[in-house]
């Protein structure tokens, strides 16, 4: 088995895990992971997380032309300007999950820091989450978005629409996603209760330790 058979599997394998536990539904979401020539394995369009063909991703060489397989998401720009501003993006996931999409939505939301700092795992994996405004589906404007971040975001969220996150891989890029569904759902479960957050100080001190892209 080739590296790109067995990257092929894996993007499918951890797509319909995503799928059959909720956190995508229908035909929504896509998913991205560098090959090992540097070009691209994409989810093509319209088709449902649980269900892809390793044999029918959409593949592009390293000029970004596509080569082989289905005609490709619509979402590409947002793909694409991840991987052209993060040098360590080696995957790219987005999700329409019910609890982060339920959280955009809310007036006091913070957009230059999404999830509130509730737990280290979301900062370890995430980063600052940027929410970024409602765009149409497939609108190139938000690829635009992201390149305008410069690469200082791994994950931002599209409000009334879905997260997206670029990790190192495909399973760093699926775990982190899952995280920030997780904290967006305890955010909901929380709300109006007055929870305790971490301070400033403990945020500080897992970016510290942990090494963790920090925006200010």
């Amino acid at each position: 088995m080739t590296e790109e058979t067995r990257l092929r599997d894996q993007i499918c394998l951890l797509a319909k895990s995503l799928f059959d536990r909720g956190l995508t539904h229908g035909s929504t979401g896509n998913i991205s992971a560098r090959t090992p020539d540097g070009g691209l394995l994409v989810s093509p369009t319209g088709t449902a997380f649980g269900r892809l063909d390793p044999a029918r991703l959409s593949r592009f060489d390293t000029h970004g032309a596509l080569i082989d397989g289905d005609k490709p998401t619509k979402e590409m720009p947002l793909h694409t300007a991840f991987y052209d501003t993060r040098s360590t993006a080696g995957a790219v996931v987005h999700l329409h999950s019910t609890h982060s999409v339920a959280l955009s939505m809310l007036p006091d939301t913070d957009p230059d820091d999404f999830l509130p700092p509730m737990t280290p795992y979301a900062i370890m994996k995430l980063g600052k989450v940027r929410l970024l405004p409602f765009f149409l589906p497939g609108d190139a404007a938000m690829g635009d978005a992201v390149r305008g971040l410069a690469g200082k975001r791994s994950a931002v969220m599209l409000a009334n629409h879905g997260p997206v996150v670029a990790g190192k891989n495909v399973e760093a890029a699926c775990n982190a996603i899952e995280e920030l569904e997780e904290t967006a759902k305890l955010a909901l479960l929380l709300r109006g209760m007055g929870p305790r957050m971490l301070t400033p100080d403990q945020v500080q001190a897992v970016v510290t330790t942990f090494d963790v892209e920090w925006d200010d």
